[in-house]
């Protein structure tokens, strides 16, 4: 008897695919086994956690994404990155653990093969079940199928029990099932609503931030709990360098005479004894610039553009392992605020989508979800009342694009309506530098809509603004 049944016919739907789903599942619970049979069949997409808490473990995710795209397991999307406590055997350093959504052609149990020949070549050995290991890759998912054998289960027998793997899973979806695959997933969970209601008993969100389960970004040599405060740029927690202007109708720079401008700076600021705590991001949209400024030690990249003007940029990114921050603006500062790119019907919405999309097309070049940074762009391609739209919006794009992938919506908002013209059209403070209670107000708003990062002019003023914020929502998280 085969081993794998399919489990989907896409004509079901997705509400009919849930019902055969778990329908057929229940039927082959009780089938024999042919440990010979294999799926040769087109693309499957597959969900593959990963765990380590021996060595650099972010290195150790690392090599292993790499190797997964050598040996033919195309990534195409990232969980968040989370620090938990061990399981079962608790006297152990603590864990890194994520999951990826790909597409591969290896049978499943040649994709088992090819885990954990990664395994053992990145030195994980026999040891202690559930003890110590430099990787552990783990099949949760396999295609529309569930698959049992003495060398492997699918989907992973124990997914439902643990909080550490169920995160990383959900971060994967979106709100929204958008392929009868995921449905099928949905359905093989041992809850009648899905994965979401799975999630939900199990804690879902509330878990996060505890002392058990952190979700973190990796930015200079540690991990970045950035939910706990909100962090300004510009003098206070990050120190944002850039040498092209990109305020409305600015000309362009070339990557060289940026490059120019740009590192006697950063090599300056860099050698500051006052730096020593602070981080460094490089805005530019050149990846070369990007890849020099990070050589020299920059600890972020900042790209206006969301990688639209360099079509390098996002495979730089890749590459140079560090967090980017992907920012919403249509066109180039020559354009972005022409009649064209000045058109949204809902604001809100739109720029939740084609944030999305940068994200996607990040991923896909091997950015990791966890690496990102979202910045809705105000004042970049938006009219005043988009402006605002956006900084009592924040939670509305956030929900959009949880509508396409949770990872995305949990990546940590910047904003940076500082001095910005619309303020200035507000208020009637025509010169920039009156405009600081303007900024103070948007900051306030964007805090409490759920901005993780302000970037600011008035770095004492919004500093002690950002402080209160920051104490509001302690006390009404202690409160709830």
């Amino acid at each position: 008897m085969n081993l794998f049944k399919k489990l989907l016919s896409t004509k079901h739907g997705i509400i009919g695919a849930q019902k055969y789903c778990r329908a057929t599942f229940c039927s082959i619970l009780h089938s024999a086994v042919d440990h010979s049979v294999e799926v040769h069949s087109p693309d499957q997409e597959v969900v593959i956690a990963l765990g380590s808490n021996v060595g650099d473990r972010l290195n150790n995710f690392n090599q292993a994404l790499q190797l997964m795209r050598k040996s033919g397991i195309h990534i195409t999307k990232h969980g968040c990155l989370y620090e938990t406590a061990p399981a079962y055997v608790t006297d152990q350093p603590r864990f890194l653990n994520s999951a990826v959504r790909a597409v591969t052609k290896l049978g499943p149990h040649e994709l088992l093969g090819v885990l954990k020949t990664i395994e053992r070549n990145m030195g994980r050995s026999g040891g202690i079940r559930y003890g110590p290991r430099p990787i552990d890759l783990d099949i949760l998912f396999y295609g529309k199928y569930q698959i049992g054998s003495d060398k492997l289960t699918v989907p992973h027998e124990r997914i439902w029990e643990r909080p550490f793997v169920m995160a990383p899973l959900m971060d994967l979806l979106g709100l929204v099932i958008d392929s009868d695959t995921v449905a099928c997933w949905h359905s093989l969970s041992t809850d009648s609503d899905g994965l979401f209601g799975l999630w939900d008993k199990l804690g879902g969100e509330s878990l996060i931030g505890k002392e058990g389960m952190k979700r973190v970004l990796p930015i200079r040599n540690h991990l970045w709990e950035w939910s706990k405060k909100t962090s300004v740029m510009e003098g206070a927690d990050i120190i944002d360098i850039g040498a092209q202007s990109t305020r409305p109708m600015a000309s362009r720079i070339s990557a060289e005479e940026e490059l120019d401008r740009l590192i006697p700076v950063l090599e300056a600021v860099l050698e500051m004894p006052e730096m020593e705590e602070k981080l460094v991001s490089v805005d530019t949209f050149y990846s070369d610039v990007a890849s020099e400024a990070v050589k020299k030690g920059a600890h972020l990249v900042n790209d206006v553009s969301a990688g639209q003007l360099d079509p390098n940029m996002l495979k730089m990114v890749a590459s140079l392992d560090v967090p980017y921050i992907a920012m919403h603006m249509r066109g180039d500062p020559t354009t972005m605020q022409s009649r064209d790119n000045l058109q949204y019907s809902d604001v809100c919405s739109q720029v939740a989508s084609e944030l999305f999309s940068r994200v996607k097309d990040a991923e896909l070049s091997g950015v990791p979800a966890w690496r990102i940074i979202l910045d809705p762009g105000i004042g970049f391609s938006k009219k005043t009342e988009h402006n605002l739209d956006i900084l009592t919006g924040l939670p509305v794009i956030r929900s959009e694009i949880a509508k396409r992938s949770l990872a995305a919506s949990h990546a940590p908002l910047l904003i940076g309506p500082s001095r910005k013209r619309f303020l200035g059209e507000i208020c009637n403070r025509p010169a920039a530098g009156e405009r600081d209670p303007a900024t103070i107000a948007s900051v306030t708003a964007g805090i409490f809509g759920g901005a993780n990062i302000v970037r600011v002019h008035n770095v004492r003023d919004n500093v002690d603004a950002v402080k209160v914020c920051d104490a509001m929502l302690k006390e009404r998280s202690i409160q709830l």
